[in-house]
């Protein structure tokens, strides 16, 4: 009888464990099928890259993207990719979802925040950090992703071993390209 009870106790252990797993793994799932890329960089350059490279890799593996700056003037505040008008035209164009690409800092311990703002106070907030320094070997950037105005996913992208401005790119571009392929497509 006791045998039989350490056995029982043992399956309802296995079945919460497996389960917490299961629900762990469908809170991390997230598939991309559409992006409209903002590169949150204060140097046009910079944010040239960043969005092209990136829709170069989304394209690339079948996901529809669209730079912002196919949408908003070279030099225009990306704040106004938040007003509805403008939204609503990028709806109709099939794109619902809006990727934000940040650099958050040169640290390599950087987490994601708790706390997720709205689409327009994401676009506000701006970008404190250059994608690369002098004597720097590590940038972190922070990829989010907004539907309806709330954000839906957020994944920081550290990038080491970084000694100049393409250096930076490439590793980006690299460690992008697995998270495509292995998280978001």
């Amino acid at each position: 009888m006791n045998y039989f009870k350490s056995l029982v106790l043992v399956i309802v252990c296995s079945l919460v464990v497996f389960q917490a797993d299961a629900q762990r793994k469908k809170k991390d799932e997230f598939k991309l099928t559409n992006a409209v890329i903002i590169g949150m960089m204060d140097d046009q350059n910079e944010r040239y890259s960043i969005e092209i490279n990136l829709t170069e890799l989304l394209t690339s593996r079948g996901i529809k993207a669209l730079p912002s700056l196919n949408i908003i003037k070279l030099g225009e505040d990306s704040r106004v990719l938040a007003s509805d008008s403008l939204q609503n035209s990028i709806k109709e164009k099939g794109f619902d979802t809006y990727m934000l690409v940040s650099v958050r800092g040169y640290d390599k311990r950087y987490k994601v925040s708790p706390s997720q703002p709205s689409f327009a106070e994401a676009l506000e907030a701006g970008n404190l950090y250059k994608m690369y320094q002098m004597d720097v070997v590590s940038v972190s950037f922070e990829v989010k992703f907004y539907r309806n105005g709330t954000c839906v996913h957020t994944q920081i992208v550290k990038c080491g071993g970084v000694g100049d401005r393409e250096s930076v790119v490439k590793k980006f571009r690299k460690k992008m390209k697995k998270l495509i392929d292995k998280k978001w497509s």
